[in-house]
């Protein structure tokens, strides 16, 4: 079974491993600090929460963004580092290690109640048609990848 946020183990399995970032946590790769990237993977999952709507990329983007969420799911493989995002999600400014623990927990929180109450966007800028199974997926995917670039 592939893991998701719509499983309460995984769930906690990434609440947990949120707890074990202190303020110097050491990154494997990319430019983010550690309070960056909270703030980075809340963004992220604003997204489905319907309180961050992101712009529409080009349609070859967007191709190949479809094709990568079908890839993911067929082969289960990991994101590759330093892959480019969205600008509405690039965290460049100083962020509070508190705050930003904060705030990725309580967006979490909100994208689990919205799981719940089957209240996830149908489509998604860059992947195209989304179904349940592919929000709860696709987000741990990129939660596990943050927290492994922090070694948690």
């Amino acid at each position: 079974m592939r893991k998701s946020l719509h499983n309460l183990s995984d769930v906690n399995e990434i609440i947990n491993r949120i707890h074990f970032l202190h303020e110097n946590s050491p990154r494997k790769w990319g430019s983010m600090n550690v309070s960056q990237m909270m703030v980075h993977c809340a963004k992220i999952l604003e997204i489905p929460n319907k309180n961050l709507q992101l712009k529409h990329p080009h349609f070859l983007i967007r191709l190949i963004g479809v094709v990568t969420k079908y890839e993911l799911r067929i082969f289960n493989n990991g994101i590759p580092h330093n892959m480019p995002t969205f600008k509405e999600v690039i965290v460049n400014e100083t962020c509070d290690f508190l705050e930003s623990k904060k705030y990725l927990l309580t967006t979490l929180d909100e994208y689990v109640w919205n799981a719940s109450q089957n209240n996830l966007p149908k489509t998604h800028q860059l992947f195209g048609k989304m179904t349940k199974f592919d929000w709860g997926f696709l987000e741990y995917k990129h939660l596990h990848h943050h927290l492994k670039q922090f070694n948690v």
